[in-house]
């Protein structure tokens, strides 16, 4: 078994990404990421963390960083699951090479998150503290939502200033310190990026509720970030708009869409259970800080 690091996203893609697709939903969020990187040479600072580890030319385990975020591993490969040590303690090695103690944390299927962090707690002696509990859903069908009052629309320039006012409101209160969001950044590469999209939810002429899209992979791409301010949640408005944006990515050609949820949050479970998302696999979010 043995590691590879590649500099390349085109090579690395081209490695990767027929493993990664037998299990889209679970590694959605590393496809996706994958299909926004700009494509050709980088600059060398601006390289993101690309690996694998593989046995007899088969992937058995594959990493992606973007600092300052958490490095994502995929599904370990059936053969390898019973005895994960091996491919994880050779991610953690070259890991340390690199970021030492910058590593901010894992994003990770359970129960791989828990094995990297027990890892990397040892090696590199932190604190591994145990951030969010998250389940990813996917669907294929939507169940219409009814008796919602409101109407939707998509996003204009117009409603930058509200999109980063809501952005920084869930930053606040769904991301944890590490995971950092730049709400104004963010706004910004939404209305730059053409496979970004989204919808405003509107009652009375009034946004009530916001839910984007993005990252798309073969054959799906990913809801989120969904908001809702406080004062106007349980009147049904996240999910007439979520459902509304499924809908609109599967009619225009989209096989399936896939979610995140906290499973901290059982409102949020249950309303997209409503929609039409089926609970695919269960990841756990580490965060790693040094020991005093």
């Amino acid at each position: 078994m043995q590691l590879a690091r590649f500099a390349d996203i085109d090579e690395f893609a081209a490695r990767v990404e027929p493993y990664l697709l037998a299990h889209e939903a679970t590694h959605c969020l590393m496809l996706g990421l994958l299909s926004t990187l700009p494509p050709g040479p980088m600059p060398a600072d601006e390289i993101p963390y690309m690996a694998l580890v593989e046995d007899a030319g088969a992937v058995v385990l594959v990493a992606m960083r973007t600092p300052p975020f958490n490095v994502i591993l995929s599904l370990i490969a059936p053969e390898h699951a019973a005895e994960p040590s091996v491919p994880l303690r050779l991610i953690a090695g070259d890991l340390w090479s690199r970021y030492r103690d910058s590593l901010s944390g894992v994003h990770a299927s359970t129960p791989v998150s828990r094995i990297f962090a027990e890892r990397w707690q040892q090696q590199a002696h932190v604190a591994a503290r145990l951030a969010m509990r998250e389940r990813i859903y996917e669907l294929e069908t939507v169940i219409p939502i009814s008796g919602v009052s409101g109407s939707y629309r998509r996003p204009t320039e117009a409603d930058r200033d509200l999109l980063v006012r809501w952005l920084e409101a869930f930053a606040a209160e769904a991301l944890g310190p590490i995971e950092r969001l730049d709400a104004v950044d963010w706004v910004d590469r939404y209305f730059a990026t053409p496979s970004r999209g989204g919808y405003l939810w509107e009652d009375a002429g009034m946004p009530v509720s916001f839910a984007a899209y993005g990252n798309p992979t073969a054959r799906g791409i990913r809801i989120g970030p969904v908001y809702t301010p406080s004062e106007q949640r349980g009147r049904g408005y996240a999910s007439a708009c979520v459902a509304t944006v499924s809908q609109h990515l599967l009619e225009s050609g989209r096989s399936f869409c896939y979610l995140f949820t906290d499973l901290a949050n059982p409102t949020s479970n249950h309303i997209y259970q409503k929609i039409g998302y089926n609970p695919v696999n269960d990841v756990d979010v580490y965060e790693f800080e040094m020991e005093r």
